[in-house]
């Protein structure tokens, strides 16, 4: 079947190239972002591949079901950005990738708490400057700290026996209980009462119309002051500005994101020799107890490689007629 990629990067190619091996289909690359405008790239095609910044709004998909495309398969798990009443009536069908490496995003979550904890990147960068004081620099024992983790997938879980291996106490919040959580102790509770108690809060739950923003002045004002907040789940839930007004009142002690917002029109670019025009991303950079990755948590040579090969046998699946359970609907995932 032909396959048209959209957002395509060098490592796309590199890892889609090398699993298409075993499944020959036809991929054609463009690096372009999917919109309305561009959607005709994909004239001829049957399937698209989407990636969490295209823009697969109703127009967008007009544009696509026009051009011939029936099937969506998106390479990640988030599927947000996907108008999935308009998919169901232009009649495109959408797949994704659900678990393509949940330790590699739980880990990197890991390495976010422990970087802005120990401040080794400021460490790091005060020795390459012959500076060796400790000055500053002064962390906490993670021991006996308790997190809170905020959805508990498969990310969370892996991200709750993470802590639990440093011996924190981890609270967590989730409509749907994981019996796997609560057999490794995990505690469940409300989700204010999370706030209540957490040392660390780290997000890992999907972003929907319920909970978007939902990290927002109110919530923060139930947080312990100087809690640490870390998202590698979805820009969306977080508000912005208010998580940048905590931060000047010091009631967030201190923030490790890799996703954000507005993070369309900024991640996966190099934009070193441009004029940034974002302000909130361009204030929050300028805290020094703020950590900033650009959608990297995923980026592991393993989670690369299950994205490619379930991407393409998603596509395979279709063009045989098989059921997936990777299929999305707007009511329900199959």
């Amino acid at each position: 079947m032909k396959l048209t990629v959209f957002s395509t990067h060098d490592y796309d190619r590199e890892y889609f190239d090398k699993v298409n091996a075993e499944f020959g289909h036809e991929i054609v690359y463009h690096d372009a972002q999917l919109t309305e405008d561009t959607a005709a790239l994909a004239e001829g095609s049957e399937a698209v591949c989407l990636f969490i910044n295209d823009r697969a709004n109703r127009a967008a998909l007009e544009s696509l079901a026009n051009a011939g495309v029936k099937l969506l398969t998106l390479r990640s798990a988030g599927f947000n950005h996907v108008d999935l009443e308009a998919a169901e009536a232009f009649d495109l069908k959408v797949m994704r990738v659900p678990a393509y490496s949940p330790e590699a995003v739980a880990e990197h979550t890991a390495a976010l708490i422990l970087a802005l904890n120990r401040k080794t990147h400021k460490a790091y960068n005060r020795v390459r400057e012959g500076n060796f004081s400790l000055n500053k620099l002064t962390g906490f024992t993670m021991k006996e700290k308790t997190v809170g983790v905020v959805g508990t997938g498969k990310i969370g879980i892996a991200f709750c026996k993470i802590m639990l291996g440093f011996g924190c106490r981890v609270i967590a919040h989730d409509p749907y209980p994981s019996e796997e959580a609560k057999a490794l102790g995990v505690d469940y509770i409300g989700l204010e009462e999370l706030y209540n108690q957490a040392d660390i809060i780290s997000l890992h739950c999907p972003l929907t119309p319920e909970n978007h923003r939902m990290i927002d002045g109110e919530a923060i004002s139930h947080m312990k002051k100087g809690v640490m907040l870390i998202n590698t789940s979805r820009g969306g839930l977080v508000h912005t500005k208010s998580v940048i007004q905590a931060l000047k009142q010091r009631h967030i002690g201190s923030l490790g994101i890799d996703v954000y917002e507005q993070e369309e029109n900024l991640f996966f670019r190099n934009l070193s020799e441009e004029v940034i025009e974002d302000d909130m991303i361009m204030r929050l950079m300028s805290f020094p107890n703020v950590l900033i990755t650009a959608h990297q948590a995923f980026f592991t040579d393993t989670a690369l490689t299950n994205i490619a090969t379930t991407t393409l046998q998603n596509v395979t699946d279709f063009e045989q007629g098989n059921d997936s359970e990777n299929t999305v609907t707007s009511d329900r995932i199959k």
